[in-house]
This record gives structure tokens, C-alpha cells and sequence, in this order.
């Protein structure tokens, strides 16, 4: 009978002990909050020197804003599918009329896929960055950019590939 009770109790510390993951999401979103801070400061940076900012300029200036937006959304997407998958469920969303449509649907493969795709994309925002001002960087440096983008690709295509398999 003791050995019964000690086995339920361990089994609620280790099922409650996924709250642990909540301080990973609420640090998640204060690091959302420094982003908007540092995404303000570049739009303010943007927009005072975009008048006399050469086209290769304007454009990366434009990228960097979507580079830090695409960062916010993945940091959105892994927190709320982090937070229901290996949490709770996010009762007040529920109600909402703004509830994401993806949200509680994305599983934690859809999850890994959409933050491989997510850094795909942000390296090749900054790759594209690098090709504007390829005058003033050096071939290595794109070179290993390059380099560390094409494995990316490949690494996100044999992950979906490897999922397609599996759930055929």
C-alpha cells in the first residue's frame, strides 16, 4: 500500500514538473519585448536616414525590419505551441475572437518544421542583405554564409522529408 502511494505522488511531481516550462515561455516573452525594443530603435534609425541612404541601404534597412518580424512571429509560434503542447492549455485564447487559427493545432513536429523554415528564411534574409553590400564584405565571410544556408536548406528538407515518412 505505501509502495502504491509513493508511485501516485511521483507521478504528480513529474507530471507537474512540465510547469518548470512556463519560466522558459514568460522568459521567451521578455525577450519578445526587448525585440520589439531593439525593432523600434532600428525603425527609428530607418526612418531618419532612409532619405539619403543609397538603394542597397534602403533595402537592407527594409530587411532588417522583416528580419526582426519574422523573428517575432517564430517567437510567438514557439511560444504559444510550446507553451500548449508541453504545458496548458491557453484557456483565455479559447474565447478569443483573435485567436490565432493555427494556434493548438500545430504539434511539436509542425512546430520543429515551421522553426526550421522560419531560420531558412531568416538566413536568407540576411544572405540577401550580404549580397547588397557585397562590395564591402569579404568573399570568405560569404562564403560561409552561403555555406551555412545551403545546410540549413538541406537540414529542413530532409527533416519535412523524414516527417512526410514517417506519417505515411
Amino acid at each position: 500500500m505505501k509502495w502504491d502511494t509513493f508511485e501516485i505522488f511521483l507521478e504528480k511531481v513529474i507530471f507537474n514538473s512540465r510547469w518548470i516550462l512556463a519560466i522558459f515561455y514568460a522568459g521567451l516573452v521578455v525577450s519578445l519585448l526587448i525585440l520589439a525594443t531593439k525593432f523600434i530603435q532600428e525603425l527609428v534609425h530607418f526612418m531618419c536616414t532612409f532619405w539619403v541612404a543609397q538603394d542597397s541601404e534602403f533595402i537592407t534597412g527594409i530587411l532588417a525590419l522583416v528580419d526582426k518580424t519574422l523573428l517575432a512571429n517564430l517567437l510567438i509560434l514557439v511560444i504559444f505551441s510550446g507553451y500548449e503542447n508541453f504545458v496548458s492549455v491557453i484557456g483565455i485564447a479559447k474565447e478569443s475572437e483573435d485567436r490565432p487559427k493555427w494556434m493548438g493545432s500545430v504539434d511539436f513536429a509542425g512546430l520543429k518544421i515551421k522553426l526550421i523554415g522560419s531560420i531558412i528564411a531568416l538566413s536568407g534574409i540576411n544572405l540577401l542583405a550580404a549580397f547588397l553590400e557585397i562590395g564591402t564584405a569579404s568573399k570568405e565571410d560569404l562564403a560561409w554564409m552561403i555555406g551555412i544556408h545551403f545546410t540549413f536548406v538541406i537540414t529542413g528538407f530532409l527533416y519535412a522529408y523524414s516527417e512526410k515518412l514517417n506519417h505515411s
